[in-house]
């Protein structure tokens, strides 16, 4: 066992009293093993969870497209994480002659430079691309087209060569990419989770970068945090980017300080753990004591329904990176996150197996691409896979 292995396991094992967590350990969020998951027969999804991806599955495949896809006239990234939240499953393999006509309308999109290099949003496509390729990855066939990719986000992250030094706001971070440059933390955390997922550490130098961006995103006046809005607020949770004077997609308070949102305050934890963080550091202690105050599976704190459905995706795997069966919120509750998100995404699954969120902002009109953040977040309430 790693050091480091060991020192994630000693983060959680100790506890997380102080924020509010209780009995959280560190076996998912361990690089090494993570890195092996995709590829180790997966434990059996709950009973109750189990049910709603086979309609979901079922709704899915006749609105796979003639190319291969699904939403193709938007972008290939709603393709690759349908893709991946079908093979994250446990459903559905990668034989699978749905999942191979998508594997190959992805494929087609790869380049000599790495990844989905010339799509409009060439950044995220490649980071969802990339967990594709990794759940499907039998007997080496994506090795190279992995490590390709990996290598091309590497080179997109805003360092130093853009000439962007560790002092610069936009360091460490990543964008959607062509024409949409601007690094932000839902990018960056997609961008996190890829590196992580394909079997980079954490302290790989690129994940160590992300995480400078990732700490100037949080509302905690500290050390890692030099922008001018940082203490206003305070509270521990995350904007969507410190960039060009930061922005939140929940506004402002009328004393100009960035209002901390769940989805992204769950995104940076997520992104904390990858590149290593424990238990000790204020950065995930502040963010953590955030989310046991607002704990929801009913909406998206400080957006409402807005973003429900990244929100439950994101929830689930930043839960899963944290390891336990339960949280104790702030009030002392402890929940059972798995059967509570269940629950929450039963109640709202239509009758044909789709989802869709009624307050469609960020896309979530579009049922394909719900479906599959809605899947990939039942995936994660799937027994751990045995090494």
């Amino acid at each position: 066992m790693s050091p480091q292995s060991t020192s994630r396991r000693e983060f959680l094992e100790r506890g997380l009293a102080a924020a509010g967590v209780a009995g959280l350990g560190w076996s998912l969020a361990d690089p090494a093993a993570s890195a092996a998951a995709p590829q180790q027969p997966a434990g059996p999804a709950s009973s109750a969870a189990a049910p709603l991806v086979e309609r979901a599955v079922a709704f899915l495949r006749p609105r796979q497209d003639a190319k291969g896809g699904w939403s193709t006239e938007r972008e290939p990234g709603i393709t690759a994480l349908v893709t991946a939240g079908l093979l994250r499953s446990g459903q559905v393999p990668p034989a699978d002659p749905m999942v191979e006509k998508a594997l190959r309308y992805l494929e087609g999109f790869l380049t000599d430079k790495g990844g989905l290099s010339e799509v409009p949003h060439a950044n995220y496509a490649t980071a969802v691309a990339l967990i594709a390729f990794k759940y499907a990855n039998v007997n080496g066939r994506y090795d190279r087209t992995i490590q390709s990719g990996q290598e091309f986000l590497k080179r997109m992250q805003w360092d130093e060569s853009e000439g962007k030094p560790r002092e610069d706001v936009f360091y460490g971070g990543a964008g959607y990419g062509g024409n949409n440059s601007r690094p932000d933390l839902s990018n960056t955390a997609f961008f996190l989770d890829a590196l992580h997922d394909t079997g980079l550490p954490a302290n790989d130098p690129a994940l160590q970068k992300a995480l400078v961006f990732v700490s100037r995103c949080q509302n905690l006046k500290s050390e890692f945090n030099d922008q001018p809005w940082a203490g206003k607020i305070n509270d521990g949770g995350f904007i969507y980017t410190a960039a060009q004077g930061g922005v939140s997609v929940a506004g402002k308070d009328d004393a100009g300080g960035l209002r901390s949102y769940a989805s992204m305050t769950y995104a940076g934890l997520k992104s904390m753990i990858y590149a290593g963080l424990t238990k000790d550091d204020p950065r995930v202690k502040a963010a953590t004591e955030f989310i046991a105050r607002h704990y929801s599976v009913e909406e998206n704190p400080g957006l409402g329904q807005g973003g429900l459905y990244y929100y439950y995706h994101t929830f689930a795997k930043t839960m899963a990176a944290l390891g336990s069966p339960t949280f104790t919120d702030a009030a002392g509750v402890s929940h059972d996150w798995k059967a509570e998100l269940t629950s929450a995404l039963a109640k709202r699954q239509q009758p044909d197996g789709s989802w869709i969120n009624k307050t469609d902002r960020f896309l979530e009109g579009d049922p394909n691409l719900v479906t599959a953040y809605a899947i990939l977040a039942l995936a994660y309430t799937r027994a751990a896979a045995k090494a």
